[in-house]
C-alpha cells in the first residue's frame, strides 16, 4: 500500500469513527458531524495525501452535499462559496501579484541585493533585516497581510533565490530560514502594537461593549512593548538556532552584491513604476481609513493598474498557479472555520470551557484562559473570525471570575494572543498561506515549528501574568 493511499485512508477513518460516536451533550447532531468533517480535513492538511486546496475543497463539498451548513440547498451553496468573497483572501491573492511585479521588473532583486550588500555577511544579519523591516511598518499598518504579505514578502522572497536556494534546490540553505523569520516577526509585531493588527482594534471594541473597559494605545503599549520587544529581539536568533540555514556566513556576499548591482545598471522605468505602485499601496494601507478606502480594494485596484501599465501581464495573473492554489485552499478553510460557529460548535466549546474554569484559583484561571484562547486557533483560518466568535465568550467568563482591579490588564494580555497565535498553522493568519505558498517549508514541518514557537510565545505571555498581575 502506497504512502499516498495510507494518507488518504487516515482522515477518512477518523471521520467515520467520529461520525458514529455518540453526540456530546449540548451539541446538535449536525454540529457533531460538521466537527467530524472539520477534524478530518485538518488531519488531511497535516498528512497532505493530495494538495491542500483539494483537501479543503472536498471538505466544503461534503458538508454542503450533506446539508450540514444550512437548512436549504441555497443556504448550503451560499456557505460553501462564502470564503471566496472574503476580503483577506483577495488581499492574499493581490500579494502574490505584487511579488510577481517585484520579480518581473527586477526591483525585488535590486532591493535584496542592497540588503545583502549592507547586512549580508551572515544569515543572521539578513534575518534581522527582514524582521526589522516588519517592525518599522507595524505600528502604522493594521493589516499584517498587507505588511507581511504585500510589502515584506515580495522583497524578502528574492533573497534566497540570489543565494541559489529554491523550493526544489536546497530550501534549507536560506529560503526556509527567511520564511520562518518573516512569519515569527510579523506575529510578534502584531501583538506588540495595538494598531499593528485589525483584530486587535476589533477586540478592544468588543471589550468596551462587553465589559465596559476602554483600552487605549498607550495602555496596550505599557504592557505589551516590555513583553514583546525582548521577544522580538531574540526571535531571529531563536529561529537561527532552532531552524538554522545551512549557509551560516557569506563574507564575500556584500562585495558580490555590489558587483551585481553594477551589472543591473540604473533603475528601469518598470522598476520605478513598481516602486510607485508599492509606495501607493503602502500609503493607502496606512492611511486608508482617512480616505475611506479598504486595504483589499486598494490592493486589487493597484494590481489592475500593474496590468494596465504592463508591469505584469494578464497571462501572468491567470497563469500564477501558486496564487490560485492558495486562494482556493484558504477560501475553503475560511468557510469551514466559519461553519463551526454557525452550527454551534464554538458556543458548545465556550460553555464547556466556562464550566472547567470556574473552579480554578485566580492565577490558574488567567493562565488557563490565555492557553485555551490561544490553542483554540487551530479551529480557525482567520484571526478576525477567531476574535469575533470566541472573544465575547471569554469576556463574559473573565468579567464573572476575575477581580475588577485585574480585569483591564488581563484583557490586554488575553487579546494580545491574537497576533501571536497566527504562528501555529499554515493558515493561521493572512501572511501564513503566502509564505507557505512559497514552497520552502512543508506543511508537516510548519505545524511542528508552529507548535514549538507557540510554546515560546505563550511562555512569554504567561510570564506577563506574573509580572503585571
Amino acid at each position: 500500500m502506497s504512502k499516498q493511499t495510507i494518507g488518504m485512508i487516515v482522515p477518512i477513518a477518523v471521520l467515520f469513527v467520529l461520525w458514529f460516536l455518540p453526540t456530546p451533550q449540548g451539541l446538535s447532531l449536525e454540529g457533531w458531524h460538521f466537527l467530524a468533517i472539520f477534524l478530518a480535513v485538518i488531519i488531511g492538511l497535516v498528512i497532505e495525501p493530495v494538495p491542500a486546496a483539494l483537501v479543503g475543497l472536498v471538505g466544503i463539498s461534503v458538508v454542503a452535499l450533506l446539508g450540514l451548513a444550512g437548512k436549504t440547498p441555497a443556504a448550503n451553496v451560499k456557505w460553501a462559496l462564502s470564503g471566496f468573497s472574503n476580503s483577506t483572501i483577495w488581499l492574499i491573492f493581490a500579494a502574490f501579484m505584487f511579488a510577481m511585479g517585484y520579480q518581473k521588473t527586477g526591483l525585488g532583486k535590486r532591493i535584496s541585493l542592497v540588503m545583502i550588500k549592507y547586512m549580508g555577511k551572515s544569515s543572521l544579519g539578513l534575518g534581522y533585516a527582514v524582521a526589522f523591516a516588519d517592525l518599522v511598518l507595524s505600528p502604522f499598518m493594521p493589516s499584517n497581510t498587507a505588511r507581511g504579505g504585500g510589502t515584506i514578502y515580495p522583497i524578502a522572497i528574492n533573497i534566497p533565490i540570489i543565494f541559489g536556494s529554491t523550493p526544489e534546490h536546497e530550501p534549507r540553505k536560506m529560503g526556509a530560514y527567511i520564511t520562518w523569520i518573516a512569519m515569527t516577526a510579523t506575529c510578534v509585531t502584531s501583538s506588540m502594537f495595538l494598531t499593528a493588527l485589525a483584530p486587535n482594534l476589533l477586540a478592544i471594541d468588543l471589550i468596551a461593549k462587553g465589559a465596559n473597559i476602554t483600552i487605549e494605545w498607550g495602555a496596550w503599549a505599557k504592557i505589551m512593548i516590555p513583553l514583546m520587544l525582548p521577544l522580538f529581539l531574540v526571535t531571529p536568533l531563536l529561529v537561527y538556532l532552532i531552524y538554522p540555514p545551512t549557509q551560516k556566513t557569506s563574507p564575500e556576499a556584500p562585495a558580490w552584491a555590489a558587483e551585481e548591482l553594477k551589472k543591473m545598471g540604473t533603475i528601469s522605468l518598470k522598476e520605478i513604476l513598481m516602486a510607485s505602485f508599492a509606495g501607493l499601496a503602502l500609503i493607502l494601507w496606512i492611511f486608508g481609513k482617512e480616505f475611506k478606502i479598504d486595504a483589499t480594494i486598494a490592493a486589487v485596484s493597484i494590481v489592475a493598474a500593474m496590468v494596465l501599465t504592463r508591469v505584469i501581464t494578464w497571462d501572468d495573473v491567470i497563469g500564477n498557479k501558486p496564487a490560485w492554489n492558495i486562494f482556493i485552499w484558504f477560501a475553503t478553510l475560511v468557510a469551514l472555520a466559519s461553519g463551526l460557529n454557525d452550527v454551534g460548535v464554538l458556543k458548545w466549546i465556550g460553555k464547556g470551557t466556562e464550566v472547567y474554569l470556574s473552579g480554578l484559583t485566580p492565577t490558574m484561571l488567567m493562565i488557563s484562559m490565555i492557553v485555551f484562547f490561544f490553542m483554540l486557533h487551530y479551529f480557525f483560518a482567520s484571526l478576525t473570525a477567531h476574535t469575533t466568535a470566541l472573544l465575547p465568550i471569554f469576556i463574559v467568563i473573565a468579567a464573572k471570575l476575575i477581580a475588577p482591579e485585574q480585569l483591564t490588564t488581563f484583557m490586554i494580555l488575553l487579546t494580545s494572543t491574537i497576533g501571536l497565535m497566527g504562528i501555529i498553522t499554515p493558515y493561521g493568519t493572512g501572511p501564513s498561506p503566502i509564505w507557505y505558498g512559497a514552497g520552502y517549508i512543508s506543511q508537516g514541518k510548519w505545524w511542528a515549528l508552529g507548535a514549538i514557537f507557540a510554546l515560546i510565545f505563550m511562555s512569554v505571555l504567561l510570564l506577563g501574568v506574573f509580572i503585571f498581575l
